[in-house]
């Protein structure tokens, strides 16, 4: 009932509310003009929901008077009451609000069409609930507790049980009947949803046992079958003769539909608490759902619908803590270049590949094994050791996948760990047997990998040293020392290579040959070889105040270093903050690196050629390098690796691999000098083949700075 004066209000409301549906009911209005003809309407009809009432009419309090008409004189205390006012700061709001039973209070300027449509479906579903509820005060606290306690459901097999429950106890009588949902994909990840053929049945009496967690082909012939269909399809409630069918449906769109084999069509009371308790737990579905799809994020891989990292971890936990231990085994499977494919191919292309392994997974293992996708191409299998075999996993890449009308190949690494004697946890489990199919990566010779006590001793001091080498560069502690550089006849010094030390807290020097791979694995290499750098080109300094002004400072610079965005620009910074003459500075890299990427190589070695500064291949000969390739570099000098010289004394062929390498520097006209000299037979052995350079214990060992001003002096 709209009552107002203004009738542009009358007008504008109507046409706010015209498409309205609420309870599955189409709106009808009644106006009144004056206050007269409200009172009139009021007497006469009985059937009024709700009151759109203008407070100021007539008179200042008119809306007020015809409240205190209501309430008082008819005793209408279910018709809720909205009272609108065009003139704020006028009306007397808090008043009406203390004094007077209204439901809601409203400015006519913020009634927007969407806050009047929310206001009066809240209003209209108020009153029903008001009339309905009214009749039974027993009934009232069921629902109310019905409504707290679904409210607390967090899966729907639990939520369509109290609802089954809940109706039985509400209509009184002998009922039997079935819950079942649509768009099950919304909460269960493990069906799979493209076969699917109906709603699935998730909870039943006895009579319809049959029907339990069953999909219902909608094109059946049985009397609740149709009724279901029907009332799906008209998505609302159904009541027949015989049977009755409540519709429940949330706004992810899927739907509940509750199947009783009693008719509630001559109970009307019944109908309307039915329908209440319907329309509560329609809002109490929607809690459940989010809750549901909350618990499969948590729990499962939404690309795939396999369990995720988390719920294997819970499966393997429950394992290690029971009999099936004995003999289970937990498998980790890798697609190999499977990054590369993503990138040629695109994305979705990557996504329905991955979906597809899923698929063949689970075809042949769901019977049997706890099934998971843990990474972005890692999926892992647990179970029987006779099934999570490496011959039976891997022959299932035998055979292509059909990928978007493409033939795709794919190959796997496998890292495998028995739980028949592990002690450790669930999260450690996963941890080693993802170091075994580390291991697998690393070794090209094979598919699979067992771990083993070694690899978790191995891996887990790696881990200890790579912290403990954190500490000791950020508590200073690391250290470098000098070995000169010397003319091979003279002994004359012309430079040192600055070598890097650590020594741990016990005093124990580490080998770099085991701390530095460590450094490099952890990215920590770029932050101490800048320190390193910038520590030499400052030494440098000091030396060349000593009378050395030509001395050259070898620097070793690692693969992680050189690949660096931002080292050009450490380079030059730390030539600028020292001042030392770039031609003296020598960067050291490795045959292997230089043949990483060539053509990055190749523009950064031609930037730092730019600065000044020379270039060194490091243990030339050790690596796989082409001439041709060599040439494009364009550094200054070889350094023949030590196990070259070693050759000169005890080799048959007396170190003809250094003397060609020597041979070869001539012919590119580079320098060339040899490392790891120890004793006179190489140092003039290496003379006649034309090397003229070398550093090792023959001449001197490493230095720290102090040694090395003192032996400096020595030799000028």
């Amino acid at each position: 009932m709209i009552i107002d004066d203004d009738p542009d209000v009358h007008s504008a409301t109507m046409f706010a509310l015209h498409d309205l549906k609420i309870l599955s009911r189409n709106l009808h209005f009644l106006h009144a003009y004056t206050t007269a003809e409200a009172r009139q309407i009021l007497i006469h009809q009985e059937d009024i929901a709700v009151v759109l009432l203008d407070v100021v009419m007539e008179k200042d309090n008119t809306g007020l008077q015809l409240v205190t008409f209501i309430r008082d004189t008819l005793n209408r205390r279910d018709i809720r009451i909205i009272l609108r006012t065009g003139q704020a700061g006028y009306a007397p709001e808090i008043d009406a609000i203390r004094d007077f039973d209204i439901n809601d209070y409203k400015n006519k300027t913020e009634l927007t069409q969407a806050k009047l449509f929310t206001a009066v479906t809240s209003a209209i579903r108020s009153y029903q609930q008001i009339r309905i509820i009214s009749s039974n005060n027993e009934s009232l606290e069921l629902i109310v507790g019905a409504g707290s306690l679904l409210m607390t459901v967090n899966t729907l097999p639990s939520f369509s049980k109290l609802l089954l429950d809940y109706i039985i106890e509400l209509l009184q009588i002998d009922v039997e009947g079935f819950v079942c949902i649509t768009n099950i994909s919304t909460y269960d990840q493990n069906v799979e949803y493209e076969t699917q053929l109906g709603p699935r049945v998730i909870v039943t009496t006895e009579k319809f046992e049959n029907y339990a967690n069953k999909f219902l082909a909608l094109n059946g012939q049985t009397n609740e079958l149709q009724l279901v269909q029907k009332a799906l399809f008209e998505q609302r409630h159904l009541f027949h003769s015989q049977q009755t069918a409540l519709y429940l449906s949330n706004l992810n769109g899927s739907a509940i539909v509750i199947y009783l084999d009693q008719s509630l069509e001559e109970a009307p009371y019944a109908r309307h608490m039915i329908e209440l308790f319907c329309s509560n737990a329609s809002v109490c579905l929607q809690n459940v759902m989010l809750n549901s799809k909350m618990h499969n994020l948590a729990f499962h891989d939404p690309l795939t619908g396999l369990a995720n990292r988390l719920q294997l971890l819970q499966n393997l936990q429950q394992i290690l803590h029971s009999q099936q231990r004995a003999d289970s085994v937990l498998a980790l499977i890798d697609i190999n270049h499977f990054a590369e494919t993503n990138d040629a191919l695109g994305h979705r292309f990557g996504d329905v590949l991955l979906h597809s392994v899923g698929q063949r997974l689970r075809e042949h293992f769901a019977d049997n094994c706890k099934i998971a996708r843990i990474g972005n191409d890692i999926f892992a299998l647990l179970g029987h050791e006779e099934i999570v075999s490496p011959k039976l996993v891997l022959s299932l890449f035998s055979t292509p996948f059909s990928v978007e009308n493409q033939s795709v190949q794919l190959s796997v690494s496998l890292g495998l760990l028995r739980l028949c004697d592990y002690e450790l946890s669930a999260p450690d489990a996963l941890k080693d047997a993802n170091i075994a199919l580390k291991r697998t990566k690393s070794d090209l010779r094979s598919d699979h990998t067992y771990f083993t006590r070694e690899m978790g001793v191995e891996i887990r001091e790696r881990v200890r040293m790579m912290h403990a080498l954190r500490a000791a560069f950020e508590a200073e502690r690391l250290y470098i020392v000098y070995q000169p550089q010397v003319e091979i006849g003279s002994g004359k010094p012309f430079g040192v290579e600055a070598l890097l030390r650590w020594k741990n807290d016990d005093g124990e020097l580490i080998p770099p040959d085991q701390f530095i791979p460590i450094a490099e694995y952890s990215g920590l290499i770029v932050n101490i070889g800048e320190w390193v750098l910038r520590t030499a080109c400052f030494e440098l300094v000091r030396i060349s105040e000593l009378g050395f002004q030509q001395f050259r400072m070898a620097v070793n610079v690692s693969q992680a270093q050189f690949m660096h965005p931002l080292f050009l620009q450490m380079l030059k910074r730390a030539l600028t903050d020292s001042g030392i003459s770039p031609q003296n500075l020598e960067l050291e890299i490795t045959e292997s690196m230089a043949m990483t990427d060539p053509e990055l190589v190749i523009a950064n070695l031609e930037k730092i050629k730019e600065m000044g500064v020379r270039i060194s291949i490091d243990d030339f000969g050790t690596g796989f390098s082409s001439l041709s390739q060599l040439q494009k570099l364009k550094v200054n000098k070889l350094k023949i690796d030590r196990a070259f010289i070693n050759d000169i004394c005890i080799g048959t062929d007396e170190g003809s691999i250094a003397k060609m390498i020597i041979e070869l520097s001539q012919s590119l006209q580079l320098e060339v000098i040899a490392e790891g000299v120890e004793n006179q037979l190489q140092a003039d052995t290496l003379r006649t083949f034309g090397c003229h350079h070398a550093q090792g214990f023959l001449f001197a060992k490493p230095k720290n700075k102090n040694d090395l001003y003192s032996w400096l002096e020595q030799h000028i």
